[in-house]
């Protein structure tokens, strides 16, 4: 999972883009970058491993210059996480591009051949992006008889759809020429975009969610459907095309479980409406299936679990307690790498208060459980803190099935629930009893906030996969992954790059 912006400003765009980035950083940890245009069309690059504040000095900031730019925030899936493989990436032909992409495509290793044998191009990592950067570029080169125009860009974005499978939302920059974002066909993976008005003019950003926009004065316009193109020239001048034929909306249920921020709209959904939804359905099942429950205290593991907890509590009317004091400073262990670096951050990160633990049955609500490692160690924390029982709940059904559209899950043995019944999953995080909820009631939940969605990606949940996969891919993507060459990032210097030399 990652985060992209981009902005097309009436000055310099940098302080903008760092701070939508800082916003964004809950959807990457590992890596950032900023790439700039100034007035001659030179591009200004600024990436490397580690989060924006520390990416980012002031002399860095000062080489950033232009008044259109690219952001992002990254940690990897298949892959390495090398700095190598940090975005926005850069080719520079035609005219000079970047990109930087939220999602994964399912076709990579044909497209990366493809690029090879047919387009005579060269990929210097194993990064996805990388792809579909030049894929871009090459079938822009297709359309520049009449010059760069939005026809030519929408054309080369409709070529990329027949392409590229999988999940994508991208921005992307043509130094000195305008700035450019698309979306799958699919809509898996979110992007919006909004405005406001200066002295000067019109500001334009485009970003992975919403609150991006409104923490920085920004007017949300609405998401980009479905196979939608953008492009905006560096005056401020936007136009939009759906550039896919038959697009269909099947956003991926997971951002509303665990990865957007409450305080985003996506899809026309507001986030925390939607959380505060699954924690009624979830009280509502702990009614209708375990009607005599001694639950005594109902405990959110934050952040996370706390809209979910809060709703249950007061539907199961039980009294509801933050129980744990959380930690900061330290990462987000869902994504962070290393199975053995994330057991050891649980106790780093949490910390049990035993008074609202002490001789009472306690219900833990999280948002999801997907390798059980941190959900155990928080139940045995709860246990010696003092807990008499403890029982867990999950805002979302049984994780089973691998994620191949950008959630850092790919391998199924990885994932608890897979091949285990409910019962064997609460043994293996050493509860008393798990309710999950039902899908079903985590569609419900979502859909209420805009019913003319009438399909989600929830592949992790039934593993069905809207694009389809070939029959060897979820084998090809397990052996791409392994803890071992994920475990410990690599500290790599980064440099301001001055690109114009290289048009």
């Amino acid at each position: 999972m990652c985060g992209v912006v981009g902005v097309v400003g009436t000055a310099a765009v940098n302080q903008l883009l760092y701070d939508a980035m800082l916003v964004l950083q809950h959807r990457g940890q590992d890596a950032a970058g900023i790439v700039t245009s100034d007035e001659q069309g030179r591009l200004h690059l600024r990436k490397d491993n580690g989060l924006v504040r520390d990416v980012f000095h002031a002399q860095h900031m000062r080489g950033l210059v232009g008044n259109m730019g690219i952001g992002h925030v990254r940690y990897p899936t298949a892959g390495t996480s090398s700095s190598a493989e940090a975005q926005p990436f850069y080719v520079n032909s035609p005219f000079g591009i970047t990109l930087g992409h939220n999602g994964n495509l399912i076709n990579a290793r044909e497209l990366k051949q493809a690029l090879f044998a047919t387009d005579r191009r060269h990929i210097n990592t194993d990064s996805d992006s990388e792809i579909l950067l030049n894929v871009f570029a090459q079938e822009l080169l297709r359309f520049l008889d009449n010059g760069l125009t939005g026809d030519a860009v929408f054309n080369a974005i409709s070529r990329v759809h027949q392409r590229a499978q999988g999940a994508y939302a991208v921005v992307g920059m043509i130094a000195g020429r305008g700035l450019v974002a698309f979306r799958d066909p699919f809509g898996i993976r979110p992007l919006v975009f909004g405005r406001r008005e200066t002295g000067d003019g019109i500001e334009w950003m485009v970003a992975s969610e919403s609150a991006a926009l409104e923490s920085l004065g920004f007017e949300l316009e609405r998401d980009l459907e479905p196979g939608e193109g953008i492009f905006i020239t560096p005056e401020g001048q936007l136009a939009t095309r759906s550039c896919a034929p038959s697009p269909v909306l099947n956003p991926c249920i997971f951002e509303h479980v665990y990865f957007a921020r409450p305080d985003s709209v996506m899809d026309n959904v507001f986030v925390h409406r939607a959380r505060m939804r699954m924690g009624t359905r979830l009280g509502q099942k702990i009614r209708r299936i375990w009607p005599d429950h001694d639950i005594d205290v109902v405990v959110p593991i934050p952040d996370t679990g706390r809209t979910v907890a809060l709703e249950m509590a007061h539907e199961l009317g039980i009294k509801y307690r933050e129980g744990f004091i959380k930690n900061r400073y330290i990462g987000r262990t869902f994504i962070m790498p290393g199975q053995t670096r994330r057991r050891k951050s649980v106790r780093q990160k949490l910390n049990a208060i035993g008074l609202e633990f002490r001789d009472k049955n306690v219900m833990l609500v999280d948002d999801s459980i997907v390798r059980g490692t941190t959900s155990r160690e928080i139940v045995l924390m709860a246990r010696e803190a003092g807990a008499r029982k403890v029982y867990f709940a999950s805002a979302a059904p049984p994780v089973r099935f691998p994620n191949v559209y950008g959630i850092d899950m790919p391998a199924a043995n990885e994932l608890i629930a897979h091949g285990r019944d409910e019962d064997s999953v609460c043994a293996a995080i050493a509860a008393d009893r798990l309710i999950y909820q039902d899908l079903d009631d985590l569609v419900a939940a979502v859909q209420r906030g805009n019913r003319s969605i009438e399909r989600f990606d929830c592949s992790v949940f039934d593993g069905n996969y809207v694009t389809g996969l070939a029959p060897d891919y979820l084998e090809y993507l397990s052996s791409l992954r392994a803890d071992a060459n994920m475990s410990e990032v690599e500290s790599m210097g980064g440099e301001v790059l001055d690109l114009a030399n290289k048009k």
